[in-house]
């Protein structure tokens, strides 16, 4: 759970025990203060909630299976015989001394990693989903967009833009225009391939309907991977506790007492939720794209790719005037389809898992220097 100002994660471990950590976020926009400006403050906070993320996973993983570990560890010892472990001090020495060995995670470890541990690795992370995704969201869907325009005719193939170019189109072909075009024909089959790719990437001018296509593309992208991934159990289970998060949240927001009886009957899906914001990530792109126009493939991918941070912080933007009371229709509107696609994000969770939820809520609040409005409310 993330409130402003702090962060706190709960683990109920193998034992039925419920083990946290929390800590306060650092202050990036106190050393950075242009990152208080609204747009940059959006993506600042997008990229320290991932790396929040991946450290809160790996501690998560340790706290919850460093029991079994040592309960392995420790059959290990037993085998061994006196003269190999004197001297080696506990299992970390014994890391050292037996081939094969690894060492055992303990509490003090898992919590370095969550405070101030793990930052090389949450980097390493995130670099690789930001190529991931980019590759999949942002230069796969301009690809595609761009081949079907080719193929479908609604763009002028290179063959058409070289006739309607030349200053002797319309003319008939001479007997060497002929030689030419029978002489592609004996080529290798990687060659006519190699040609057939030349021809759908022919850059294509963006239009508005260009646009409406990649971003509609880009969409099933993104329905395609949340409706595979609720498929796979493990992944189920994660949901259940994000709908447990939103449970919690509904139940603090509304100034109930936060029981597990109070977070029950509340609902799982939640406007401010990182669902909503990537759907209106999605739909963002969808406009702000509109405005590039270049004849390069090359040029239309770089640019887009620039204005990932600008999407990124508008999406946020727009997460955080939805959140508020007097906000207008049209950002509840925008924010509605998030909403729906947490029908799939969330799942109903149980009375354990939502006493986990409740734990990481209250741990959080603990840190937060004075009350948190509603408009400010968690967000998990």
């Amino acid at each position: 759970m993330r409130t402003p100002n702090a962060y706190a994660v709960a683990v109920r471990k193998a034992d039925g025990t419920i083990v946290n950590i929390s800590a306060r976020l650092p202050k990036w926009s106190d050393k950075y203060p242009l990152l208080k400006l609204p747009v940059l403050r959006g993506s600042a906070v997008l990229v320290q909630s991932m790396g929040l993320g991946i450290k809160a996973l790996n501690y998560s993983a340790n706290e919850a299976f460093g029991d079994a570990q040592e309960a392995e560890a420790r059959e290990m010892k037993v085998a061994l015989t006196p003269a190999v472990i004197e001297g080696e001090g506990d299992f970390a020495g014994l890391t050292g001394a037996v081939p094969g060995l690894f060492p055992v995670p303990t509490q003090r470890r898992a919590s370095d990693e969550m405070k101030k541990g793990g930052t090389a690795a949450a980097a390493g992370s995130i670099v690789i989903a930001m190529i991931f995704n980019i590759l999949l969201f942002v230069a796969a869907p301009l690809l595609l967009t761009n081949a079907l325009f080719i193929g479908a005719g609604w763009a002028p193939s290179p063959a058409t833009a070289a006739a309607n170019s030349s200053p002797t189109a319309g003319t008939t072909p001479t007997a060497t225009d002929s030689g030419n075009v029978n002489s592609t024909s004996g080529d290798d089959w990687y060659s006519r391939a190699w040609q057939s790719v030349k021809t759908y990437l022919h850059p294509v001018r963006p239009s508005v309907g260009f646009n409406l296509i990649d971003g509609v593309i880009r969409m099933t992208f993104f329905l395609i991977m949340i409706f595979s991934f609720s498929l796979l159990k493990d992944i189920r289970r994660v949901f259940e506790y994000h709908g447990a998060e939103h449970k919690t949240v509904f139940t603090w927001e509304k100034g109930l007492a936060l029981t597990v009886d109070n977070a029950r009957p509340q609902p799982r899906q939640h406007p401010r939720c990182g669902t909503s914001f990537l759907m209106v990530v999605m739909l963002v792109s969808i406009a702000l794209f509109s405005v590039i126009k270049f004849d390069s493939l090359l040029y239309n991918f770089l640019v887009r790719l620039a204005l990932v941070p600008l999407v990124a912080g508008l999406s946020y933007e727009i997460i955080r005037l939805s959140a508020k009371k007097e906000s207008g229709w049209f950002f509840k509107m925008i924010t509605r389809p998030g909403v729906w696609l947490q029908n799939i994000t969330t799942q109903e969770p149980d009375d354990q898992q939502l006493e986990v939820a409740i734990e990481a809520l209250k741990e959080s609040l603990k840190l937060e220097p004075q009350p948190v409005e509603a408009a400010m409310a968690p967000l998990s």
